[in-house]
C-alpha cells in the first residue's frame, strides 16, 4: 500500500464543510453542507492547516471527502463524471481522434460529435471543478496569511503549495475556456462578482506567478517534496506548457523559452525504463519525490483502492475501457487480467488513432476482441460501441501481482511526466526554436523506449508521436488545437462533427463555452464567440 498520509487526512477532514461554505462564494459555486464548522474555530494549529491543504489536494483525486461519490463537494455536479480528471479526460480526449464514450448519458455524446453548447453538463462539470479548486486554494492562502497562531513554521511552504495547485487549475482554465473569471486571495469573499480576465492577460499573470514560485524558498525543489505534493518540477511543467502554447494563448510564439525550460526538466527527471510501468497499480514507484525516489513522473493525482477512491481519474479510464459482455464472435474481455472486478464498457478508441501505431509499439496496448478497428457506430443496444479498447492503464502491479483491491484502482493519474518534456523540446526544435540535433535525440529516446526505430524530426511526426506517447493523459485536444487540426477539415476522424466519415467544424469549438449558469449569475462574464 502506498503512503498517502496527506490524502488520508483529507478523507477524514474535520473542517471541510466550513471551508467550502465560505470560499466557493468567490465563483458562485454552491456547496452542499454549509456552515457546519467555522474555520476560525478549527484553524488553530499547523496540523489543522495541513488538513485544510489536504482538502485542496483531495479535490484533484476524488469528488468528495466522504468517499468516491457520497456528498460531492459541489451541488449540481455529479460526483462520478464530474470528478476533476475524469472531466479533463472527457474534454481533452473524448472530443478528439483518440476515443469516444458511447453511453447515452445526457449530452455526453455531443463531446465527440463536437456540437456542445453552453448548457452541456460535462463542460459545466469541468468549469465548476476548476473554479472550485481555485476558490479552495484562495481560501487556504487567505487564511494562512492572516492567521496569528504560533508554531506555523511551514506557513510559506504550505502557501506556495496552494499557489501551485491554483496555478494548475488556471492552466486548465486558460486552455479550455480562454477568458475566465479571475480571483486570488486578495479578493474579499463574496463581496463582488469576479471580473473576467482576458486570456492574454491571464497568461501574463500565470507566467509571473510561476516564475515567482520557482524563485521562492517556500516551494520544494523539483522531486524533493513528499509523494503527491506540489514542487518546483510541477510548476516548471506548467510554465513550459504556457510557453509551448503561447502562440495560441498569448498571440506570441515562445517556443525558445519552452525548449530552454524543457532541458532543465529533462535533466532532473530521466525517462523510466519500462513505459507500461508508468500506468500500472504501483506506478507511484515512478514518481520522483522523497517518498519513493522514482524518476519520470513529476506530479500525480493519487488513487488508492481502499483509502482514496473515485469514479473518475484512472478508475474511469480503466473500468470504462473494458468490455464485460460477450461479443458477436463469442469473445469476452477477462477484466481480471487488468485487475478489476467488472467492466463498464463504453470507452472505445477510434481507428484513425489506433492506425498511428506499429504493431510492435510497446504503447499499442489495445484489446481487439471481435471489434472492428474503425468505429461503424457509436452506440448499440447495450450502450457499448465497436472499436478497440485501451489497456494502457491497468490495476495490476508492475511485477504482475494483484493490486490491493479490484473494485477501485490503485493506479495514480500522471498529471505531468518528463516524456512530455522530451517531446515538447522536439516540437520546439522542429519549429526552428531549438537545437535540432538535441530535438532528434530526445524524440529518438522516447521512441526507443517503446521499441520503435528513429523518426524524422518534423511536425507531422511530432503530433502523431505525442498522441502515441500521451493518450488519455489529458493533452490531445490542446495539442491538436496548437497544430491547427482540432476543428480543421484537414484532419478527420470517425464522427468528428457528428458524421461517420468526419468533417471539419467551426473554429469556435477550439474553446469550450462558458456555462450559461455562470453567465446568468455574473454580469461581468462574456460568452466565448460562437456560442
Amino acid at each position: 500500500m502506498k503512503n498517502i498520509n496527506i490524502f488520508a487526512i483529507a478523507l477524514a477532514a474535520l473542517i471541510v464543510a466550513g471551508f467550502t461554505s465560505s470560499c466557493v462564494k468567490d465563483l458562485n459555486v454552491t456547496p452542499i453542507d454549509p456552515n457546519t464548522a467555522l474555520p476560525e474555530n478549527v484553524l488553530n494549529s499547523q496540523e489543522a492547516f495541513n488538513q485544510f491543504l489536504a482538502k485542496c489536494y483531495q479535490g484533484l483525486s476524488s469528488s468528495s471527502s466522504s468517499g468516491p461519490d457520497g456528498g460531492p463537494d459541489i451541488d449540481g455536479v455529479d460526483g462520478g463524471y464530474g470528478q476533476y480528471f475524469r472531466a479533463v479526460v472527457n474534454l481533452q480526449e473524448v472530443t478528439t481522434d483518440v476515443a469516444t464514450v458511447c453511453w447515452n448519458d445526457g449530452t455526453l455524446f455531443d463531446l465527440h460529435n463536437m456540437c456542445w453548447n453552453a448548457s452541456n453538463e460535462f463542460v459545466f462539470s469541468m468549469y465548476m471543478r476548476i473554479f472550485y479548486q481555485i476558490s479552495q486554494c484562495n481560501e487556504f492562502i487567505r487564511r494562512a496569511k492572516a492567521t496569528e497562531i504560533s508554531g506555523f513554521t511551514k506557513r510559506e511552504a504550505f502557501i506556495d503549495e496552494a499557489r501551485a495547485l491554483r496555478l494548475l487549475s488556471y492552466y486548465h482554465a486558460i486552455d479550455m475556456f480562454g477568458n475566465v473569471p479571475f480571483v486570488t486571495e486578495e479578493n474579499s469573499v463574496g463581496s463582488t462578482a469576479p471580473e473576467m480576465k482576458l486570456r492574454a492577460d491571464l497568461f501574463d499573470w500565470m507566467v509571473d506567478e510561476a516564475n515567482d514560485l520557482l524563485g521562492s524558498n517556500g516551494l520544494s525543489d523539483a522531486g524533493k517534496n513528499e509523494y503527491g505534493r506540489a514542487d518546483k518540477g510541477m510548476v516548471q511543467m506548467i510554465l513550459a506548457k504556457l510557453y509551448l502554447n503561447a502562440e495560441v494563448w498569448k498571440g506570441t510564439a515562445m517556443y525558445d523559452k519552452c525548449a530552454a525550460l524543457c532541458e532543465t526538466i529533462i535533466s532532473e527527471y530521466p525517462l523510466h525504463n519500462v513505459w507500461s510501468e508508468l500506468f500500472c497499480a504501483d506506478n507511484h514507484r515512478c514518481t520522483k519525490n522523497t517518498t519513493y525516489n522514482g524518476d519520470e513522473i513529476i506530479f500525480v493525482a493519487p488513487q488508492d483502492g481502499i483509502q482514496l477512491c473515485s469514479y473518475g481519474s484512472t478508475n474511469f479510464i480503466i473500468f470504462a475501457s473494458t468490455w464485460s459482455v460477450t461479443g458477436k464472435a463469442g469473445k469476452t474481455m477477462d477484466v481480471a487480467e487488468i485487475g478489476i472486478s467488472s467492466g463498464w464498457s463504453g470507452l472505445s478508441l477510434t481507428g484513425t488513432f489506433t492506425s498511428k501505431f506499429d504493431e510492435n509499439d510497446a504503447r499499442a496496448k489495445f484489446w481487439k476482441g471481435d471489434f472492428k478497428q474503425f468505429i461503424d457506430q457509436l452506440r448499440d443496444g447495450d450502450g457499448a460501441s465497436d472499436g478497440w479498447k485501451s489497456t494502457k492503464f491497468t490495476n495490476i502491479n508492475h511485477d504482475g501481482s494483484a493490486a490491493q483491491a479490484q473494485g477501485f484502482v490503485d493506479t495514480d493519474f500522471p498529471v505531468f511526466r518528463s516524456a512530455d518534456a522530451y517531446l515538447m523540446f522536439a516540437e520546439c526544435a522542429a519549429r526552428g526554436a531549438a537545437d535540432k540535433s538535441k530535438g532528434q535525440t530526445y524524440l529518438n529516446a522516447v521512441r526507443k523506449r517503446a521499441g520503435m526505430d528513429d523518426l524524422d524530426l518534423n511536425l507531422d511526426n511530432i503530433i502523431d508521436e505525442r498522441g502515441r506517447e500521451l493518450y488519455f493523459e489529458g493533452f490531445r485536444r490542446q495539442d491538436l488545437v496548437r497544430f491547427g487540426l482540432f476543428t480543421s477539415s484537414d484532419y478527420l476522424w470517425e464522427f468528428k462533427g457528428g458524421v461517420a466519415e468526419g468533417r471539419g467544424v467551426d473554429s469556435h469549438f477550439n474553446l469550450f463555452s462558458i456555462p450559461a449558469d455562470d453567465l446568468n449569475a455574473n454580469g461581468n462574464l462574456v460568452q466565448n464567440p460562437g456560442y
